[in-house]
């Protein structure tokens, strides 16, 4: 095997492993991918093994079509969602789908988070979308394919930039998010959680909350992410 997917491998390894540290999944549900975009493959968890047991030469290498190219084991089975979203946006280098709890009930929900406060606005400046759910049509054609249609469709409806928001719910499934590495794939996972739940909570303290005000999302977002940052070291 050579290095180059040794890397990749771990890389992968580590941002899966970090799913389970940061309570986003249970048993063996979610996975995570990294890519290479010079070599055009990405790796991925292998589909039902319990975390504790997984190994860095355990992770799948995959082309952008879903075929693999390497690997003795069967790749997630969302594994064709995350080869759409590689193929189709070129410039994420990781992708991350958890089954977390208060993520999936905004998904079972059916509705979009809106941006109650400023944690949320550190990291986004819209709402978290949630695609509605798929059609029948879909559903039993290729799924897991026609989930990445559905992302991106989302995304073109609502007027989104991937590289702005960076995640999405699938209504009644449950969370997907991206980043320029795996790491980040994995941090916003977590961001998206929090958030998820701040945002339940707000609504049982008050049903009528108002959305953050647009002042504070451009502030917020922008000390972190503008071109006069002033966040962080």
């Amino acid at each position: 095997m050579s290095s180059k997917y040794k890397e990749l491998q771990r890389e992968c390894y580590e941002a899966n492993m970090q799913l389970e540290e940061l309570k986003l999944v249970v048993y063996t549900f979610g996975n995570v991918s990294a890519v290479d975009r010079a070599e055009g493959i990405f790796a991925i968890k292998p589909s039902g093994v319990p975390y504790k047991d997984l190994k860095p030469e355990d992770m799948v290498i995959m082309d952008y079509d879903a075929n693999v190219i390497e690997g003795k084991l069967r790749p997630s089975s969302d594994t064709k969602t995350h080869a759409y979203l590689y193929k189709h946006w070129n410039d994420i280098g990781g992708v991350a789908h958890t089954h977390a709890m208060y993520s999936v009930a905004w998904a079972q929900a059916q509705m979009d988070i809106p941006i109650f406060g400023t944690t949320h606005a550190d990291h986004l400046t819209s709402d978290i979308p949630c695609a509605q759910p798929m059609s029948d049509e879909l559903i039993q054609g290729n799924y897991e394919y026609n989930t990445g249609i559905q992302i991106l469709d989302c995304f073109k409806e609502k007027n989104l930039s991937h590289l702005e928001t960076e995640m999405i719910l699938i209504g009644n499934h449950g969370p997907f998010t991206w980043g320029k590495n795996a790491d980040k794939a994995v941090y916003n996972s977590k961001v998206l959680e929090t958030v998820a739940e701040m945002a339940y909570l707000t609504r049982q303290i008050n049903p009528l909350a108002p959305r953050l005000k647009d002042s504070l999302i451009k502030k917020h977002y922008e000390r972190k992410h503008g071109k006069d940052a002033y966040y962080g070291q």
